[in-house]
Parts: structure tokens; C-alpha cells; sequence
């Protein structure tokens, strides 16, 4: 999940845990077990986003001290949470991330299961507020990808989804109960994918230097038990420019694209603390989807930041309606950072986005957006 909740209120530790914290010593100060070759913390959860409202859960990281699952300063580890949010959603996940051959080869998994009631506006980008609708959704996730390491800094691999979608409650009379939306009563994606990646980032929670290019294709067939056939593609590029001794220009490029029968939780969504700051995760979905933001980071202190950032995006049916002036979503805001740790590279993040027509959102989180 990822990774995209807008937030606003106390946290315990680290929000939410779904990509955080590869390395040792995460939370230090909640290490409940140890021994030689792991290390068990436990990481209480407690958050507020418009999506889920209050939350509350609990996790811990189980990490791999052997030096055959190391690369540079990263641990393989095993990530795990359960959370329930006052809007009725439960959360469940887990997501091992192991290294092999001293970092030669890489096994990124994830499953997730959720009963996560959600809004929809409909689809394409200049879908009404009025159109807002409710609905709920039971969903099982299943990631499985394996990628080999081409010294120094190239990365190839294939993976593996599935995902069911098991719509059980629509508003009657709403565009999900018409049933002219795929996806609408029960959606099985189950397909194969490759993922290419260049990485040359000093460290990834907060990067301050290199690049990051990632190209992804993923295929969803009916062959493999899917009840809609489509492809998606994906491209994400990022670069870190320091500017002097305390500051950092971060710029990101991601671009998605999808044809075939899309149903619309196979879709590109916009918003969310990720992508889109300003926006509700997913107030805009379509098959295709492009996003371009730049944040200026400046180190006011050894363990606090300040930020600025800037962005425009969009969706379309088509790859061409992209870049229609009237279809272009702006968004803006400025945020802070703090270290929790002085010897550890895992900060909060605090950032006010502003979107077009009214919209916007409080991001709470762990570590820099992109």
C-alpha cells in the first residue's frame, strides 16, 4: 500500500509500517527480543486520515542479522501490522523483504488483507463532488516479486499478483449499483510482471543524493484465473540534486498507463501522501495517469527539516487527454521534518498540501514522500 493517507494527529512510533524501516535498529528503544542472528521491535500504531478516520493497531519488524542478507546498510526483515480505524476498516498485513547472496538477489513480498469501506466520485478527471458515493470492500493481496542485483547499481527481476476485490456494499442507486462499472461487484487480478530499476541513492528513506529510474510492466490475464484481461505500465523517475551543504532539490517524473478491460480498482489513482499531496487518494482515477513534483528540502537543524514542494497531474481515458490545460490538477504546500533518532536515518514528516477546487489535506508519515 503504497503505499498515500492524509493525516493530522499524535502517533505513537512509525505510522503505519507498510515500506519503512529497512534497517537495524528502527526503534531502538522497543526491542522486546534479540538474539544473534535476529531482532525483534514491536511498533505501536495510532493515526488519524480522512480516509480511515481514527486508527489505532499495533505491528512489529522482525530483521535478519546474518551478513548473507545484508546489502550496504540495509536488513532483510519481516514487516507485520493489524490496525482498525473508526470508519469500520480492518488491516492486516505483512511483507517480507530478504536479501540473498549478500544483496546478489532480492525477495520483495507483501500480502494484505482489508475490509475497507471507501468513497468513489467515478472515473475520469473531471468527476463532480456531488457524485461522491460510498461503498465497501473486503480485499485479499498477494505480491510476490524475486529481482537479481547487475552490479553496481542495476536491479531486474519478475513478480508475481494477485488480488481479489470483493465488493459487498454499494449505495442503491449509485453508479457502482448500476453496473456499468468493472469492477463493481467482484474483481480478481492475477497476473505476471518484470520490474527494471536503476538505484543510485545513498539511502532510501530520505534521499539527499542519486537517482532513482524504475520501469514496470504487469499483466493481468484470464488464463491465470483473473476475471479481466489488461496491462499495466509503469514509470518512475526520480533524481536528488544537493544544492550546497544543507540543501536538497528533489524532482520526480511517474507516469502509468493502462489498456485492456480495466476494472476501476486495477486503475491509476490520484492523491494521497505520495503521489498527489493536496488530494484525496484516488478522488480521480483512470487508466492513465501522469504526476510531476519537485520539493525543495532545506536542514534547519541537525534532526529538522523544511520543505516546499509543487505539483501538477492528471488522468484521462486516453494517454493523449493527458496534458489538456482544463484536465491539469496543480497542487502545493510546505511541511517539516524531524529525526527520531540521531544515529538512525528514519524521520516524521509533517506536510499542509492545497489542490485544485477546494481540495486539501494534512499528511502525517514517516520518512520523505518520494
Amino acid at each position: 500500500m503504497k503505499k498515500y493517507f492524509l493525516n493530522s494527529l499524535v502517533f505513537l512510533i512509525p505510522f503505519l509500517l507498510l515500506s519503512q524501516g529497512r534497517e537495524e535498529g528502527f526503534v531502538k528503544t522497543d526491542t522486546i527480543g534479540k538474539q544473534k542472528k535476529i531482532k525483534l521491535i514491536a511498533i505501536p500504531i495510532t493515526f488519524y486520515t480522512p480516509e480511515t478516520k481514527f486508527g489505532v493497531g499495533g505491528g512489529g519488524q522482525l530483521f535478519l542479522l546474518n551478513k548473507t542478507n545484508q546489502y550496504n546498510q540495509r536488513l532483510s526483515n519481516i514487516l507485520f501490522s493489524g490496525i482498525y480505524t473508526t470508519a469500520g476498516q480492518i488491516m492486516f498485513n505483512i511483507t517480507p523483504q530478504v536479501y540473498l547472496g549478500k544483496g546478489d538477489y532480492f525477495v520483495d513480498a507483501n500480502y494484505l488483507f482489508e475490509i475497507y469501506p471507501n468513497s468513489f466520485w467515478g472515473i475520469g478527471p473531471k468527476t463532480p463532488e456531488e457524485n461522491k458515493e460510498l461503498y465497501d470492500q473486503t480485499t485479499h493481496k498477494l505480491k510476490l516479486s524475486f529481482l537479481k542485483r547487475l552490479p553496481p547499481d542495476l536491479n531486474f527481476g519478475f513478480t508475481y499478483n494477485f488480488i481479489n476485490h470483493q465488493v459487498t456494499e454499494v449505495e442503491e442507486g449509485g453508479l457502482l449499483d448500476s453496473g456499468t462499472i468493472l469492477g463493481s461487484d467482484r474483481t480478481v487480478i492475477s497476473g505476471l510482471g518484470a520490474e527494471f530499476n536503476l538505484d543510485t541513492r545513498t539511502n532510501t528513506s530520505s534521499p539527499a543524493d542519486g537517482q532513482l529510474f524504475e520501469i514496470g510492466a504487469h499483466f493481468s490475464s484470464e488464463i491465470l484465473g483473473a476475471t479481466h484481461s489488461f496491462n499495466k505500465f509503469t514509470l518512475d523517475l526520480r533524481n536528488y540534486e544537493p544544492l550546497g551543504v544543507r540543501s536538497t532539490l528533489a524532482t520526480q517524473v511517474y507516469i502509468e498507463n493502462n489498456f485492456g478491460d480495466v476494472p476501476f480498482q486495477g486503475m491509476a489513482f490520484f492523491g494521497g501522501s505520495s503521489s498527489a499531496r493536496g488530494y484525496f487518494y484516488g478522488r480521480f482515477l483512470d487508466k492513465n495517469m501522469f504526476v510531476i513534483q519537485a520539493e525543495y528540502r532545506y536542514r534547519l537543524k541537525p534532526r529538522w527539516n523544511l520543505a516546499v514542494f509543487g505539483l501538477v497531474g492528471s488522468v484521462a481515458g486516453d494517454a493523449t487527454d493527458l496534458l489538456k490545460f482544463n484536465a491539469i490538477k496543480p497542487g502545493f504546500g510546505a511541511g517539516v521534518r524531524f529525526k527520531i533518532l540521531k544515529e538512525q536515518n528514519t524521520w516524521l514528516r509533517l506536510d499542509i498540501g492545497s489542490g485544485k477546487d477546494g481540495q486539501n489535506g494534512i499528511y502525517f508519515g514517516v520518512n520523505e514522500a518520494f
